[in-house]
């Protein structure tokens, strides 16, 4: 077996070395954005390090790598092109903003300190059911929980480009604007990113947990699920649109919040 603290203290280096060069040049730009696609290319990154690091050449490390950098590839390029297509983040902006104006933070010290760092510990925390679950050289071959979590995992990874993808469209249609997405995946949940997110990296975990140091590396998923459902997913993004668009209410009232359910029916008067 690889030595697991070396395998995971080099994955943290690669994180900080990319994370320190986008920080960079992001501040060169003075626009953070950028920042959104490296927490699904770094994971990426990370699976083939390990992969790398292991000798590779198992299914289960196969599969892990595989999955991993598809939904790297997927989110990070759909990042990137939101990026392009909105221009810089507004809550980027806004905190950088205000750190300057009450705390006399510069611009590079301030997005170091509030966006980058925060979010290389949690890319590696997240990221650990492809790390563990390939340092593990046993068993190679991928049981029926392996078998499921693999499935599990494409599953979210299809849900969430599907939802991505209607609601890219649906935004795209000028006689929607204004209007809330309850269309499509937004019929049944109102996040089926973070849905699909979950399913996701919980998968993976199922992959990782037929291995012994694989079933410690649960706090990775749970810790992402957490942050979707409590901290900065769901609650940062409905408080917004509950803000700007009168018909969120009542989507909320009638439509699951996060695992895929049929709609509640229409209030009568």
């Amino acid at each position: 077996m690889p030595d697991y603290v070396a395998v995971l203290a080099i994955n943290a280096g690669v994180i900080l070395a990319l994370f320190v060069v986008a920080w960079a040049v992001c501040v060169t730009m003075r626009d953070c954005t950028p920042v959104d696609s490296l927490w699904g290319l770094g994971m990426g990154l990370v699976a083939i390090s390990t992969f790398i690091q292991t000798g590779g050449g198992t299914p289960r490390r196969v599969v892990l790598t595989a999955i991993c950098v598809a939904w790297a590839l997927r989110l990070g390029g759909y990042m990137l092109w939101r990026w392009r297509d909105h221009g810089p983040d507004g809550r980027y902006v806004r905190m950088l903003d205000k750190a300057k104006a009450e705390r006399g933070w510069g611009y590079g010290y301030a997005a170091f300190r509030l966006i980058f760092m925060l979010q290389m510990p949690m890319l590696w925390l997240v990221c650990l059911p492809v790390q563990l679950g390939q340092i593990s050289p046993e068993p190679a071959e991928l049981g029926v929980v392996g078998l499921i979590g693999a499935a599990l995992a494409v599953f979210g990874l299809i849900f969430e480009s599907l939802g991505d993808w209607q609601l890219v469209r649906f935004r795209k249609n000028p006689a929607n604007a204004g209007e809330v997405m309850d269309k499509g995946l937004w019929r049944y949940t109102r996040h089926p990113n973070y849905f699909g997110d979950a399913c996701v990296w919980w998968g993976l975990w199922l992959v990782a947990s037929e291995t012994t140091l694989g079933l410690f590396a649960v706090v990775g998923p749970a810790y992402l699920l957490f942050t979707l459902t409590r901290w900065s997913g769901v609650p940062t993004v409905e408080g917004r649109m509950r803000r700007r668009k009168p018909g969120y209410e009542d989507y909320m009232r009638r439509t699951s919040g996060f695992f895929p359910w049929p709609p509640k029916p229409p209030e009568t008067v």
